[in-house]
């Protein structure tokens, strides 16, 4: 049986219950729900114990359009090779390391479709760092300095019509057409997802959409100050 989302808060809870900081990675493909549960692990934990836990997206190492544009690889934004793995790593390492400052990481601005440096700030007190992406499994080139700095990785799957409606709205809310939504999800999108599937056996968890609260119940959890699903 899935876990519950209260399982899941108890279980990221548990990984630092020695008192160091770890780092949770939750991996799936594109519109599986990967943000989604940081978001709610993250404003959980943080509502109990402020500054618990920090939320640090793998899409900050997006490349920018710029770099991409003169790699000729703009076509396949989202495909691996158009991120900057070996960054990523070298943050998820210091982030486990270097507990003693903050550490800034960068984020993604989705408007702009552009990542932005230095914009999610780790306090020391963050004694969990969830971070997550499509490609936290992966073993190809420097993809596979990722998992070593994983404490736990999670995989989120949904039903594929509706992973593909998602997608597809969320397309549109940044700016696609529909016909021009619907071709990219089809297309970059689905090869991405088709090769993060492939690393789903990897994980050390599988979570399903029944697991994520409504977004009532993650309200009225930061109000109480209780886990409630």
């Amino acid at each position: 049986m899935p876990p519950t989302f209260d399982a899941l808060l108890a279980r990221a809870r548990g990984l630092t219950a020695d008192g160091r900081r770890a780092v949770l990675g939750i991996a799936g493909g594109p519109g599986s729900g990967k943000t989604t549960l940081a978001e709610h692990l993250v404003r959980a934990l943080n509502a109990q114990d402020p500054a618990r836990a920090a939320h640090v997206p793998m899409d900050g190492f997006h490349l920018a359009d710029a770099e991409l544009d003169r790699l000729g690889r703009r076509d396949r934004k989202g495909a691996p090779d158009t991120f900057d793995a070996a960054g990523y790593a070298a943050l998820l390492r210091r982030l486990r390391e270097d507990t003693d400052e903050v550490v800034y990481a960068p984020g993604f601005e989705r408007v702009l479709e552009q990542p932005i440096a230095g914009a999610v700030p780790v306090p020391p007190a963050a004694r969990l760092v969830v971070t997550e992406g499509n490609y936290l499994l992966l073993q190809e080139g420097s993809w596979a300095r990722v998992r070593p700095c994983l404490d736990e990785v999670w995989y989120c799957e949904i039903a594929e019509d509706e992973r593909i409606r998602r997608l597809v709205a969320r397309h549109e809310e940044f700016g696609k057409d529909p016909e021009a939504a619907l071709a990219w999800v089809l297309g970059t999108d689905q090869r991405n997802a088709d090769l993060t599937a492939t690393t789903r056996d990897r994980a050390d968890l599988l979570v399903t959409a029944d697991a994520l609260p409504a977004p009532r119940a993650v309200r009225d959890l930061g109000a109480a100050g209780h886990e409630r699903a």
